[in-house]
């Protein structure tokens, strides 16, 4: 297997710098045209790479449903501004600063920042400022009769955050006033200042809502199927750099350099608005040409983004794959850097690979039944902010990485027979035995047994066996599960969602609990998850499967 290294020494982070400079000029916000102008940078480059790709145009209308997500509005932003006594920030400063999805507005008054919950009965005619939960925060501020909202985030110091509203057609009937938001320390400077007995805020936001626009989808795909596909989303504001310039760039690297390979699978790749795009895609593919899915998203971190490690998200149990495996493998392999005492390698960064955790587009393949893999670097001080630059990025980070990646399609691609199923079987063993030395195993073996055999039937191997299914649910409703798309069914069923949600452990434990439920019976598919993740709060999530049950997105069998 190591000999596919050699050849991913062929990979350069420097081409991939330069693609994620151009990519965070525009400021890529669902819904917008730059979001257009960066997926057709993306076309003309793989033109120049001599790779065939099409340009799929879906669309944004505040209406359409992109499978379970409803699409935002189509908006586009002018300019904006904040001024208090003699400070001004502007969109020159940063586009952040209007908030995405924001309406148009212009307003002048006190500002209240809410502190407490008794704050919102204060709210009405003054500009509130508001620290967390914002989108809920914006709607209670506009039944509550306040003239603008200003939002921040605690610990982006002085870049600006990242806040989208994402807002329908729906939505625009209640939402009205202009949203902005504003780097912590001036949100510290403006509360410092309404304790002392108040400060006049002005905020205009020019913006535009239009009827439609494109979501575009950017698809290309070399050789024949079962194709292993690379993805990547291209959305967020500029200049998103590390999420998710850097995804981007580096899949055009990859396929410069996959598209010669001859091999036993074909390869794709696929830049998407995350979520919106990647459900607007799987609605129309050819699933069962797709052999299995890397997801690139944030490869690029460094020490001074909070000291990130580099993660590798494995498939989930219920789509169990040796392509998670292998990556893990490369990724180990390429991050090294010096040796022990006794001439061993030492890691050059952290690196340490999870269970299946949610947050990406390998999210939807995982859910209709590719299995999806995902590298990316966590934590960073930078992420959702104007700080996510690319000067702070790490070509280190980029190359360890994108060489793992390369590597993984060429041992997918070419690697022998024998060798294959020899790595398989090692894998096999050792996510196996990480779950062995903490739970006892019941289902594990054979979900991983069942994944294998998927491997083998789409690459000519003889490895795995298959089991008949059980399912105990129908996930009739497929894709990410939104509390949003709940509440427009039931607002009430809706909002004890959103509250179970907010434990993000516990929406990727629903998320394959439903995975499971289509291949197991009930109380196999509970102790599959639990061998899986250890305890898991099964109260809770009997409770949201009674919800998504009598909304019509699941049905027991």
């Amino acid at each position: 297997m190591d000999a596919f290294l050699r050849e991913a020494e062929a990979f350069r982070s420097e081409r991939v710098f330069e693609d994620i400079v151009a990519i965070s000029r525009f400021h890529r916000i669902q819904g917008s045209e730059d979001i257009v102008k960066a997926a057709e940078y993306v076309l003309s480059r793989l033109e120049e790479e001599g790779i065939e790709a099409e340009l799929i145009r879906d669309g944004y209308d505040g209406k359409r449903l992109h499978l379970t997500l409803r699409s935002p509005i189509a908006w586009e932003l002018i300019e904006g501004y904040v001024e208090y006594g003699e400070k001004k920030l502007t969109t020159k400063d940063s586009p952040l600063l209007v908030m995405a999805h924001s309406p148009p507005g212009e307003a002048e008054g006190e500002l209240l920042p809410i502190l407490r919950e008794e704050d919102w009965e204060k709210a009405e005619g003054k500009v509130v400022l508001v620290g967390e939960k914002w989108r809920e925060a914006y709607k209670r501020a506009n039944e509550a009769g306040a003239k603008a909202f200003i939002a921040y985030r605690k610990g982006t110091g002085e870049a600006f955050p990242y806040v989208g509203l994402f807002l329908t057609r729906e939505d625009l009937k209640w939402a009205k006033i202009p949203a902005v938001a504003v780097p912590e320390k001036v949100a510290e400077d403006l509360i410092t200042k309404a304790k002392k007995g108040g400060v006049q805020v002005k905020v205009r936001v020019e913006t535009e809502v239009r009827d439609k626009a494109t979501l575009p989808i950017v698809y290309a795909r070399i050789g024949e199927p079962p194709y292993l596909l690379f993805s990547a989303h291209i959305c967020h504001p500029k200049p998103g750099a590390n999420d998710n310039a850097s995804g981007s760039a580096m899949l055009i690297e990859i396929a410069r350099l996959l598209k010669n390979v001859k091999s036993r699978v074909g390869f794709a790749f696929l830049w998407v608005p995350e979520y919106h795009g990647t459900q607007a895609f799987i609605s129309r593919a050819e699933l069962e040409e797709i052999y299995a899915n890397i997801n690139l998203d944030m490869v690029a971190g460094s020490d001074d983004r909070a000291g990130s490690t580099v993660m590798l998200v494995r498939n989930p149990l219920s789509r169990f794959s040796l392509v998670s495996g292998i990556l893990e493998h490369f990724l180990a392999k390429v991050n090294v850097e010096g040796k022990s005492f006794s001439g061993n390698p030492l890691p050059r960064f952290r690196l340490k690979a999870y269970p299946y955790e949610m947050g990406s587009d390998h999210d939807v393949f995982n859910f209709f039944g590719v299995p999806g893999t995902m590298p990316i670097t966590w934590p960073d001080r930078f992420y959702h902010s104007s700080a996510d630059s690319p000067e702070k990025l790490s070509l280190e980070v980029m190359t360890v990485i994108g060489r793992a990646a390369l590597a993984t399609a060429l041992a997918v691609a070419r690697a022998g027979k024998g060798e294959l199923e020899r790595f398989a079987r090692g894998y096999a063993m050792k996510v196996l035995g990480e779950i062995s030395m903490e739970r006892k195993l019941e289902e594990a073996g054979r979900l991983v047994m069942n994944g294998l055999a998927r491997d083998s039937r789409l690459l000519g191997l003889e490895i795995g066996n298959t089991f008949e299914p059980e399912p105990w649910l129908e996930w009739r409703e497929k894709g990410i599960i939104s509390a949003r798309r709940v509440k427009e069914i039931d607002e009430k069923k809706g909002k004890v969602l959103e509250e179970l949600f907010e434990d993000r452990t516990f929406t990727v434990h629903l998320h394959e609990l439903l995975m499971l439920g289509e291949m197991l019976p009930k109380e196999k598919a509970f102790r599959a998850l639990e061998e899986e993740y250890g305890k898991v709060d099964r109260e809770k999530l009997e409770r949201a499967l009674r919800i998504l049950e009598e909304v019509g997105f699941v049905r027991e069998i």
